[in-house]
């Protein structure tokens, strides 16, 4: 049923409507997204660390993506079980569901903390950390550090959602901004005045969760909807079994990247070894250094992008619910010249300005080995960025009408299939530049089937009601 409190929803214009819900969305992820990144500039820059420590970074970043991974799993699964149970009035249900998932973050973030601790060494070899013994150094020192605030790390991203789902998406935005801040200002001082290398870039960060975190308990006690008993703080399976289906889509799109990520870590160890260049000990950790880089270029992108098509969903959701076809239509048009835009910039930006881009990330230290081999990959990895951008938008737009199986397949699709795959297969033609070419020819054939899909699919309004009428 419709009320004064949603019925803006198809009522205001959807220009505005995706301006109001996608900016904080934007910003949140953005933020988030700057933790690894400040990490990896501030590093680029310190001559003692250069190449080396990049490279380290990259081998580590999969690394924390895994733990994201599940935290997003709980904190989505428990936002979308709260905003059920509280539209259906069963606040108890939702206070038992938040207690559940607080306890159930706290168990898998301290299990997953001991398997890193304990098979440290063989985990960083898996993700390519052997590509010489100077990274291998210095990714064992970041590891471990960062491992350290791994429950931290965790708690934090999955409290996250669960705050939005209480009616303060502004707090929510607050908590993860003043521990990004917290680490872009700890990073120069421990890094250049102390001079405490990965070790420092890692405890920067690692301070930088816990402010977070502690920002998400001092919420938690203060909820404004929800509350919790202690009776809540019991694992009851049916309720856990229950969250961590709703948050299983979250889970799959980001250990999928986990999976591309491994595999173009261990090609480029692989085939830069066989390279002129980079088969030489001194150069050998350039290329993982560099494709972490370009990497980290395209995770500011995707979060802009992501963030716009992740703001839509109440929208999307609403108007599904009430059989607002064309606004739906309208809604998926202007999200998709949106995103293509944002792509087209990326485009502009990799292919004419990539120099300045490695200029960031301390080329100035590096050997002309390392500019060159930046450019080329820039150039290469991101031609088809346009492409990606359109195909994450389909992927979010498709789990908003309600579409998960579709949503899903095309992101294993994308991720799994071809990412990985690709990684796989074409060096063996193309060597090293192989690894480069998996990112367009995979976003190059997602997006064609992403088409075919899309054109499945019906906006009609009458449509969207049988559906419905189906469901209930």
């Amino acid at each position: 049923m419709e009320t004064k409190n949603n019925i803006f929803l198809m009522e205001e214009p959807v220009s505005r409507l995706m301006g109001k819900y996608a900016v904080p969305c934007i910003i949140s992820l953005l933020v988030g997204a700057l933790y690894n990144i400040v990490d990896q500039i501030f590093i680029a820059n310190a001559s003692y660390l250069g190449s080396y420590g990049n490279a380290a970074n990259t081998v580590v970043f999969p690394l924390t993506v895994i733990a994201l991974a599940i935290a997003v799993m709980v904190g989505d699964g428990c936002c979308a079980f709260v905003s059920l149970s509280m539209g259906k009035g069963r606040m108890q249900d939702a206070g038992r569901n938040m207690g559940n998932s607080i306890l159930l973050m706290i168990i898998f973030s301290l299990v997953l903390c001991g398997i890193y601790l304990a098979f440290s060494s063989q985990i960083i070899s898996m993700f390519g950390g052997t590509v010489n013994d100077e990274t291998f150094r210095h990714s064992k020192e970041y590891f471990f550090w960062i491992t350290l605030g791994i429950p931290f790390y965790m708690f934090g991203q999955a409290m996250n959602p669960v705050i939005r789902a209480d009616g303060s998406p502004k707090f929510a935005m607050a908590s993860t901004l003043a521990g990004a801040v917290v680490n872009i200002i700890l990073d120069p001082v421990f890094i250049f005045t102390f001079r405490w290398g990965m070790m420092g870039a890692a405890v920067a960060t690692v301070i930088g969760q816990v402010v977070t975190a502690v920002l998400a308990v001092w919420y938690l006690t203060h909820t404004k909807t929800v509350k919790c008993s202690k009776g809540d703080f019991k694992l009851q399976w049916d309720v856990v079994g229950r969250t961590l289906t709703l948050g299983i889509c979250s889970f799959l799109s980001q250990i999928s990247l986990v999976a591309a990520m491994a595999a173009i870590n261990n090609m480029i160890r692989q085939y830069g070894a066989l390279d002129a260049v980079f088969g030489q000990e001194q150069y050998a950790q350039i290329p993982m250094a560099v494709v972490g880089i370009v990497m980290k270029f395209f995770q500011i992108v995707i979060s802009i992008v992501v963030g716009m098509a992740a703001g839509c969903i109440p929208i999307v959701g609403y108007n599904m619910g009430a059989g607002a076809g064309k606004r739906v239509k309208e809604l998926f048009t202007k999200l998709l010249a949106a995103e293509a835009t944002v792509g087209i910039l990326a485009f502009v930006i990799v292919e004419f300005f990539p120099v300045f881009l490695i200029g960031i990330f301390g080329a100035a230290n590096e050997s002309v080995y390392y500019t060159e081999f930046a450019v080329r990959a820039f150039r290469i990895y991101l031609c088809m960025v346009v492409f990606a951008c359109v195909n994450k938008a389909v992927f979010i737009f498709l789990q908003a009408m309600g579409k998960a199986a579709a949503s899903t397949m095309l992101s294993m699709l994308r991720e799994i299939v071809f990412g990985v795959g690709f990684a796989l297969l074409l060096p063996n033609f193309f060597g090293l530049d192989g690894v480069l070419y998996s990112m367009p020819v995979s976003d190059i054939l997602t997006f064609f089937i992403s088409v075919f899909v899309i054109a499945s699919i019906s906006f009609n309004s009458d449509a969207i009601k049988i559906s419905k009428e189906k469901k209930e």
